[in-house]
């Protein structure tokens, strides 16, 4: 914690566009940037009013990043929340921005911490004109420094915005308002350099980390699909989740496929759309969302299929019985 007025930020970088610089044995962009690296990098840092502590965790793209990873990581932020000599205000985790928005859910979940923890990383490598690592990095600190996060979950700030780790997806290959939350909007903006808040993110489900190995499959329904991945049965799956059309519709001829997986493991059902809920009982036809539910899937509620499998994951990570993981997943949906 911070012995005078000024906040202490913890900025731990794990790699990503954010820390990519051109390479000089190839073509394209490769992490290699540290913490010190980025931080110094920020205009306006200075001024912002906070002390920060530049840590290098991983130095990998998003895609690399592994549940390790992030379950260490998690043992590391934890290890900064603590009343101690090298606790902190807040947390700022760099990273690259193709898994950025799982690991913003899995900390959601696995951190029961209040400090405020903000996720963000870059569009544009520091090579190219208009990088934006630099301004989402400092819009991350003064998010992160703000009293008014804390309590609110992990928090992915990119473009100025601030948005709830649940509710956010990167929904562009290359725009650097790629981030956005379909459902509800972001949370908050940085005006000026303050974070300011217009709506609450609502309860949290928090289940910690666990580190029991757990084998967790993403089905997408597609047209004319009939699953073919998952056939035959497989017996090494411990859950599946499956990203259906529309409300929760599947081919009809994968209803008993999908019923075989639910007799044995959870299976959950979510909507591939990218918003918008898993309904109940809209429509009843075979292969129909009230059908699965029959068969035994269960309703994801708003959570998109990505965050489902996280959640599924780390239920099974640490151990949940199925009841439990039932639970959790028609809290969702309450």
């Amino acid at each position: 914690m911070a012995t005078d007025e000024r906040p202490t930020i913890a900025v731990i970088a794990l790699g990503g566009t954010i820390a990519m610089t051109a390479s000089a044995d190839g073509p394209g962009a490769r992490p290699s940037l540290t913490a010190e690296d980025l931080l110094a990098a920020v205009p306006g840092l200075d001024a912002a009013g906070v002390t920060v502590q530049a840590r290098t965790f991983r130095s990998v793209p998003g895609a690399s990043l592994s549940f390790a990873d992030l379950t260490e990581l998690v043992r590391l932020i934890d290890s900064l929340s603590v009343d101690s000599v090298n606790s902190v205000d807040g947390v700022v985790v760099t990273q690259g921005t193709d898994t950025l928005e799982e690991t913003a859910y899995f900390l959601d979940i696995a951190l029961g911490t209040l400090m405020p923890v903000v996720v963000t990383g870059a569009m544009r490598n520091p090579s190219l004109a208009g990088a934006d690592g630099p301004a989402n990095l400092l819009a991350a600190v003064q998010a992160a420094a703000a009293p008014a996060s804390r309590g609110l979950g992990t928090l992915v700030v990119m473009a100025d915005e601030v948005h709830a780790a649940r509710r956010v997806r990167k929904t562009h290959t290359t725009s650097i308002a790629a981030f956005t939350s379909p459902d509800t909007g972001p949370i908050g903006h940085l005006v000026e350099g303050r974070v300011r808040y217009l709506a609450h993110p609502g309860d949290r489900t928090w289940i910690g980390s666990g580190d029991l190995p757990a084998n967790v499959a993403l089905v997408t329904a597609a047209f004319g699909d009939d699953f073919p991945l998952l056939r035959p049965v497989r017996a090494d799956l411990d859950g599946l989740v499956v990203g259906a059309f529309g409300v929760g519709h599947v081919p009809a001829e994968t209803v008993d496929l999908l019923g075989e997986y639910a007799a044995r493991i959870p299976v959950v059902l979510a909507s591939r759309t990218g918003a918008g809920a898993i309904h109940h009982a809209s429509y009843g036809f075979p292969g129909s969302e009230h059908d699965l539910q029959r068969h035994g899937l269960l309703n994801a509620g708003f959570l998109d299929p990505l965050k489902a499998r996280i959640l599924l994951r780390q239920l099974l990570a640490t151990g949940a019985s199925r009841d439990t993981i039932a639970a959790t997943f028609a809290a969702l949906d309450g």
